[in-house]
């Protein structure tokens, strides 16, 4: 099949653009290269999926008027996967106008794209961020408690409510997932992981919020992709059909479904720290520090859906999944032990 997947120079397009590939299936690459964070890490990816064929790759930012429009219509894809958005809780505080950008007329083109080219399923990425301010945990997707504590889960929910909407009026089956903390190989400078890493590596201290009694339910890299490429395969169907269990969220009224992707195994930060400082085999200087505006001091998903869904749960240990990022880390930045 032909894959149309935004974001393919970020961490989790480039992951889930490779897996589609080596499939077998072509992949329609879209990235606007932004510099949040490392270009050369962002072309670094786009670098790997060059070399295998099926791959093609287009630059432009989303909210770029008729640019994501030409597109579909000149690759008419089976598939669209909309990874592409601006992430990070913090840099929202400083910068909310990047977020209504990217991730709501971003989004909004995408679903102009898809209303005008129907495709078979859309996918779309929202974050564990939109249960916000909710206390219960494990964080249920039937939880009809909303309460964004920043301006990135605020434009998450938006394009989760404009994707409903789309679903709703133009028949376009359609799955929303939330992901929960995804870490590994080729990731994201400005998550906890990576800046740990490149900070201990150097000798440098490092700040660890609310003194790393924070809880986060990571989620390795190779177990998101394996969950999506599942829901692939699993869209929604017509209103009216029957849930697949009492943890179902499909829609009345549209053929439209939200899942959380997470291990459902929260571990604390410190404890993150600790497996990180055994695979690294050096200490770190931590300077502890309270939980910062817009952060919550846990997340946990429920995983109950997801399994309904698909028989699969993400499984892999830190205890496994943080070496593994290390020896990407040392390999890519040629370091040695």
């Amino acid at each position: 099949m032909r894959f149309l997947v935004t974001g393919t120079a970020g961490f989790i397009g480039f992951h889930l653009a490779r897996r589609l590939l080596r499939a077998g299936h072509e992949v329609v690459g879209v990235d606007g290269l932004t510099d949040y964070y490392d270009v050369a890490l962002k072309r670094a990816r786009l670098a790997q999926l060059d070399a295998l064929p099926g791959f093609s790759s287009h630059e432009f930012l989303l909210e770029e008027p008729g640019a994501f429009m030409a597109l579909m219509a000149g690759t008419r894809p089976d598939m669209v996967v909309h990874l592409a958005a601006q992430a990070g809780v913090r840099y929202s505080l400083e910068h909310p106008e990047a977020y209504v950008s990217g991730n709501v007329v971003g989004t909004f083109q995408v679903l102009e794209g898809c209303r005008a080219h129907p495709v078979r399923h859309l996918l779309f990425a929202s974050t564990s961020s939109a249960y916000g301010g909710n206390r219960s945990v494990p964080f249920h997707e039937t939880d009809r408690a909303v309460w964004p504590l920043t301006i990135y889960a605020a434009s998450k929910l938006a394009g989760e409510a404009m994707a409903h909407s789309y679903a709703h009026l133009w028949r376009i089956p359609t799955t929303a997932f939330r992901f929960f903390t995804v870490y590994g190989p080729w990731g994201r400078p400005d998550m906890a992981l990576f800046l740990f890493t490149r900070k201990i590596l150097a000798g440098e201290p490092i700040e660890v919020y609310d003194h790393g009694r924070a809880v986060r339910d990571f989620t390795y890299i190779d177990d998101l992709v394996e969950s999506i490429t599942r829901l692939i395969d699993a869209p929604p169907p017509p209103p009216g059909a029957a849930p697949v269990s009492a943890a179902d969220t499909l829609s009345p009224v549209a053929p439209y479904r939200m899942v959380n992707i997470g291990g459902g195994r929260p571990v604390s930060v410190a404890a993150m720290l600790d497996a990180l400082e055994a695979a690294l085999g050096r200490k770190a200087v931590r300077h502890l520090r309270d939980l910062p505006p817009g952060d919550v001091e846990r997340t946990e998903a429920s995983t109950d859906l997801l399994r309904d869904l698909v028989g699969y749960v993400p499984a892999t240990p830190l205890a496994a999944g943080i070496p593994a990022f290390v020896a990407w880390y040392r390999e890519h930045y040629g370091m040695t032990a």
